[in-house]
């Protein structure tokens, strides 16, 4: 349905269910898959050598109760905004404003930063391009996909999937191959999935925490499983945007389950299955050292270049292009969502819970593009400042906003009671205690964020973050009070 405005254009009166279970499935996936995987698996392996296959299993048991918990509500009431509207309607309008605003903030943070790579990818074949200008560049393209439609949103996220997904699946082939036919890499060790458990140190070389000592390159003051969860949990940061799209999927009461049930396991079956490919063919202590030129390259390059295939490096390059982009364009999709249900909880400016004709909240969408544009400049102005202080609230974000999904979850179920919630068509397992691992699991990432000098300063600084947030929202909950039935 649509009505007309004033000034006689057309406006949508709600979101369009326009994505499809494909996409539905590939936007969580494509999310969770990212230059984490191709790049960052160098640390996590560093931290816990082949016992960092342990780690993304206990890592990925977490997320899975997290997406069933945000699922178990997005199936019972599929809404814009997801676990903010959740968290306003079933806790309190104080959590709302929260874990709205604290998603919005850590999506905008960390598009900052990957669109601050993109001129760095693309420097790779055009060294003479600007940087800023390869960033300007797609995020013009990216936030006009965006206004086109949801659809052209899922379309253009699916795609950018199906590029690292086949990324990962050829890697795993070209390894797989490799150990067969017993092909020795440039150190002459022959690949076999023994050497996960026969090199120094064997399949738990730092055991589950052990500090480091100064040979480790200074880089974790401990390390072991433990540490490893902390990266870990972190590459997983995006299945959650399956609760965002609730709202405008066809069928959502049959999508969302089958899309949470089976992203956790494919997610896992990508990473698992490659990392302990990329071990197999390379030792674990070789993965992230400098190659025969001097250059640190990816686990992924490693991979190919063991095989022959010297375009290997330009090829990844490529692929993370499509990541860093693909990031852009869910956080820009789902923070335009957010703010649109905070509009409607009346914890966010009301012109940005409005449609276009075309069911999107387009001022979501140019407003969020806007403030990812001045983070960006900032990136290229004051790096350090943005990585260091900027990139630690994100970090911390995630955890807060995993936690925020895990008390909505026990305040909803509170409020709709038991006999309801025994007949949820689709519900969180083990529902009276996983609540409560999921908090448990988030105060020990939090207790080993103090322990690794690359998260300290998200330690310290989140519980600031989080204080900014609660003084926000009790400032814009008296402006209500005082003024009620006004929209801030």
């Amino acid at each position: 349905m649509r009505q007309k405005d004033p000034a006689g254009r057309g406006q949508s009166q709600s979101l369009r269910q326009d994505l499809e279970n494909r996409h539905i499935q590939l936007i969580a996936l494509g999310g969770a898959i990212g230059t984490g995987l191709f790049y960052g698996s160098a640390e996590s392996i560093s931290l816990a050598g082949p016992s960092i296959l342990l780690a993304y299993l206990i890592g990925g048991f977490i997320v899975f109760l997290i997406m069933r918990a945000l699922g178990e509500m997005s199936v019972y009431d599929p809404k814009a905004g997801a676990f903010s509207y959740y968290a306003s309607r079933y806790w309190h309008p104080r959590a709302g404003f929260i874990s709205g605003w604290n998603y919005w903030a850590n999506y905008i943070l960390v598009s900052m930063v990957e669109l601050s790579m993109v001129g760095t990818f693309i420097q790779y074949w055009f060294p003479s391009i600007p940087a800023w200008a390869s960033a300007a560049v797609f995020m013009v393209l990216i936030t006009g996909a965006n206004l086109l439609g949801v659809k052209a949103f899922g379309e253009t996220e699916f795609w950018f999937a199906i590029i690292k997904i086949a990324a990962v699946i050829a890697m795993v082939v070209v390894g797989m191959t490799l150990i067969i036919f017993a092909i020795p890499n440039s150190s002459k060790t022959i690949p076999s999935f023994a050497n996960l458990v026969n090199q120094p140190g064997g399949f738990l070389p730092h055991g589950v925490l052990s500090r480091t000592s100064a040979a480790s390159g200074g880089r974790a003051s401990y390390a072991g499983l433990l540490m490893a969860l902390v990266v870990v949990m972190f590459s997983f940061g995006g299945t959650e945007l399956i609760g965002i799209t609730a709202t405008e999927t066809r069928d959502p009461r049959t999508t969302i389950p089958k899309a949470t049930d089976q992203i956790v396991w494919r997610i896992l079956l990508f990473y698992v299955t490659g990392l302990a490919v990329i071990m197999a063919v390379v030792p674990w202590r070789r993965i992230g050292q400098p190659n025969a030129n001097g250059v640190v390259v990816s686990p992924f390059v490693q991979i190919f270049d063991t095989a022959g295939f010297r375009l290997a490096a330009g090829l990844l390059n490529f692929v993370c292009l499509t990541a860093v982009i693909s990031v852009y364009n869910s956080g820009l999709y789902s923070n335009s969502r957010m703010l649109y249900s905070l509009a409607k909880q009346g914890n966010a400016p009301a012109y940005l819970g409005k449609l276009n004709a075309r069911g999107i909240p387009a001022a979501g969408v140019l407003t969020s593009a806007a403030i990812t544009a001045i983070a960006v400049v900032v990136v290229f102005l004051w790096p350090s400042f943005a990585f260091n202080y900027l990139m630690s609230i994100a970090t911390f974000a995630a955890l807060l906003n995993w936690s925020m999904i895990a008390i909505t979850n026990l305040m909803f179920r509170r409020r709709i009671g038991q006999q309801a919630a025994r007949k949820l068509a689709f519900r969180l397992p083990w529902a009276q205690v996983s609540p409560w691992v999921i908090l448990g699991f988030m105060v020990l990432l939090y207790i080993l964020m103090w322990l690794y000098p690359s998260y300290r300063v998200a330690a310290i600084l989140g519980p600031l973050w989080v204080a900014v947030l609660y003084i926000a929202s009790g400032m814009v909950r008296r402006k209500r009070l005082i003024s009620p039935g006004r929209r801030d």
